[in-house]
């Protein structure tokens, strides 16, 4: 009895030739054939248990590169829903945010297309409601700039006049205390005068006495 030609391919045929092998009728083949026969088979099993070990390796790295892929797209998702629910967190907070510039009084929208400069009210700014609240804002803020600026030209053209007049009425006080000064010398003379000179008589008392008994 022969061999069948050619070794078997496939793993399941490797080993249905060795079990094929131990069947009856090879009982009396050569036993080195048999042998060599055997281990040709075997080693084709080997090539293809080797083969095999590799493929699942591959197939397992390739599972393990998908997965960690995934897992990085999930990771990636996570992080994407977890800003978007920040985004619209801090949105919500912004659309309830009470600015200051609510309540402070600007110049009515009138006042504004007459008094501010013709580039802060131009066609595309009145067309954007954003830009001609800034623009109005900033107008206000130039307004009130001026305002306090007069304000303060004002306030140190009082502080002097308030300085001259300080110094006008510590003058007054002096030029007083001299005058008083003054008086009060003259009637001092006016006395030692008096007192040295004797009075006059009275034109009436001269007349009696110069008049004949």
């Amino acid at each position: 009895m022969t061999f069948a030609t050619g070794l078997a391919n496939s793993p399941d045929a490797v080993v249905d030739s060795l079990r094929d092998l131990v069947s009856p009728r090879y009982a009396n083949q050569d036993a080195d054939a048999i042998h060599h026969y055997a281990g040709a088979l075997i080693a084709r099993l080997r090539v293809a248990n080797r083969a095999a070990n590799a493929a699942t390796r591959a197939h397992k790295q390739v599972t393990a590169d998908a997965r960690h892929e995934m897992d990085q797209a999930h990771l990636g998702l996570q992080n994407l829903l977890y800003e978007k629910r920040y985004l619209e967190r801090e949105i919500e907070k912004c659309r309830q945010f009470a600015s200051i510039y609510q309540d402070v009084p600007i110049y009515e929208m009138e006042e504004f297309l007459q008094l501010a400069p013709a580039e802060l009210r131009t066609e595309e700014v009145l067309a954007d409601e954003h830009q001609l609240l800034l623009n109005r804002l900033s107008f206000e803020l130039s307004e009130r700039q001026k305002l306090s600026q007069r304000y303060e030209e004002l306030r140190a053209r009082r502080d002097q006049m308030l300085k001259e007049s300080k110094a006008k009425q510590a003058l007054t006080e002096t030029v007083k205390g001299h005058i008083d000064t003054l008086m009060k010398t003259a009637l001092e003379i006016q006395k030692k005068v008096d007192d040295v000179v004797p009075s006059a008589p009275e034109p009436s008392t001269v007349a009696t006495a110069a008049a004949p008994s």
